[in-house]
């Protein structure tokens, strides 16, 4: 069994963000990106790691920021802790498999999201509204139908774990007409590209959130790429509208939380042996139909 990981500890490098499941480091031009093992529920992060967690994270974004650099340039520079800098070296046991090197960029503040099909958030909204943000879709479609054509649902954060819907005039509002157009159309061409290829290996993809950021004046993907974390992945063998889909993310998770009235309130429990084997064994399926690989 990996050792788990819920923190790392590099006291003679700079910090530069903790977030839920990742440590950033500051290298000046650079960022160093360690994903924990560390697991979220309902914007809270859990005292209970999901082993090899934070290790599959990271070799699927490389993955997929290889498979779709093509289309969109990316932060990405290394996972090869022998290419660190020298002050890193000493951290390596830590840092191998589960880090990677990226270019430091000025991040834009949009979450993007683009969906193909109607799950999660976009379905309690069309229950509520018939619409996502501002976007009209026909009457009568059931939960987990694939949408008439893919669509560009961004957000914003108002306030920390909770995510707003964006309009896209307010996204243009927010950082202009060019930036907005750019990265809708790089949102749904990354969407088309990663669906046709899952879909080959019998996967679905539903909807997928990206982070983007300027580079010498150009807009680049950033943060993770298509991992179950971000992106919302079904098989086409169980796929059955109308319901909601098992999923190849934390479902246990959520699942056993629900299961034992939570309020969802700090502290968060701790997760019993069986519902963190299962959720290991579902990022790793996903790591293994997505790569074709058996073995990290």
């Amino acid at each position: 069994m990996d050792e788990v990981i819920l923190e790392t500890r590099l006291p003679d490098i700079k910090s530069f963000y903790i977030g839920k499941v990742r440590d950033l480091y500051d290298l000046g031009d650079k960022l160093l990106i360690v994903a924990t093992d560390r697991i979220s529920a309902f914007d809270i992060v859990l005292p209970t790691g999901i082993p090899y967690k934070g290790k599959i994270l990271t070799a699927l974004s490389e993955f997929w920021f290889d498979f779709t650099g093509h289309i969109v340039d990316n932060h990405f520079i290394t996972t090869d802790v022998a290419e660190f800098p020298a002050e890193l070296q000493k951290y390596s046991d830590i840092l191998a498999g589960r880090s990677m090197i990226v270019r430091k960029t000025k991040r834009i503040d949009i979450e993007c999201v683009a969906r193909a099909y109607l799950a999660g958030s976009a379905w309690r909204s069309y229950k509520e509204k018939g619409s996502i943000c501002g976007i009209k879709l026909p009457p009568g479609l059931r939960e987990s139908d694939k949408l008439p054509e893919p669509i560009f649902t961004p957000t914003t954060k108002v306030e920390p774990g909770h995510d707003r819907e964006l309009t896209e005039s307010e996204v243009e509002n927010m950082v202009g007409r060019n930036v907005a157009q750019k990265i809708r159309g790089n949102s749904l061409q990354l969407l088309a590209a990663v669906s046709a290829e899952v879909e080959s290996k019998g996967l679905i993809l539903s909807d997928t959130k990206f982070e983007f950021g300027f580079y010498n004046g150009a807009i680049i993907l950033i943060d993770e790429a298509f991992t179950p974390d971000s992106s919302r992945f079904w098989s086409m063998d169980d796929y059955e509208p109308g319901r909601p889909q098992r999923s190849f993310d934390k479902q246990y998770v959520r699942d056993y939380l629900e299961e034992i009235n939570w309020d969802k309130k700090p502290p968060a429990p701790h997760l019993p042996d069986e519902v963190v084997k299962k959720t290991t064994e579902r990022y790793f399926e996903a790591y293994r139909r997505i790569t074709g690989k058996q073995e990290l």
